[in-house]
């Protein structure tokens, strides 16, 4: 199996497990890719390892809900190394390794620190996806979600959005994470000043 056939089969996998919605559906799978490939690029990373890794951080998202104890990246990782695994795709041993490490590792909530280039790029590429534009449409989608109101779309941005800038690994996301965090920076002062 060539290299193009390996990600076809890990697309397809990471497309009939991922959410249905704007959060964390296969849209945002496919900007963190890219993100992971753009920042990937410019550091000579391993990029088949950012690919399958990519494509599969989110996978465990949709069993998350009947499985409370466990974070969505350990799921996925477990997910992803039965997949690797089954599917014999000649990966060798330490990049599979390098893969489940990055799942598991790219979770803001699962406070595993990624060792690997390639898992401090999907670390990095999964929390600017949630700066930005986007970013914003999907904090406030997901306080929607959570039947939240303006409070606690403030309160999630307090808790979690505005500290991402600072968690990243590397110089170049934290490049791309200036202008992003300033979208949001900019609207959490504006909606404080008026409803204040």
């Amino acid at each position: 199996m060539n290299v193009d056939e390996i990600l076809s089969a890990v697309r397809t996998f990471a497309y009939s497990n991922s959410e249905k919605d704007d959060l964390h559906g296969f849209k945002h799978v496919e900007r963190v890719l890219n993100l992971s490939v753009r920042i990937g690029t410019t550091l000579n990373a391993n990029l088949l390892i950012i690919k399958i890794a990519a494509l599969l951080h989110d996978i465990g998202r949709i069993y998350e809900k009947k499985n409370d104890a466990k974070n969505h990246a350990e799921i996925s990782a477990e997910m992803a190394e039965k997949f690797l695994q089954k599917n014999h795709f000649h990966i060798s041993i330490d990049d599979i390794e390098n893969i489940i490490h990055s799942i598991r590792a790219h979770s803001f909530s699962n406070k595993i620190k990624p060792k690997t280039l390639e898992a401090k790029i999907l670390s990095d590429a999964d929390k600017l996806d949630a700066l930005g534009a986007i970013g914003l449409y999907r904090t406030i989608s997901y306080c929607t979600l959570k039947q939240g109101g303006i409070i606690h779309v403030i309160e999630h941005l307090e808790n979690k959005i505005l500290k991402l800038k600072d968690l990243l690994h590397l110089d170049i996301s934290k490049q791309i994470a200036e202008e992003r965090s300033k979208i949001i920076l900019d609207f959490y002062n504006k909606i404080r000043e008026e409803i204040m």
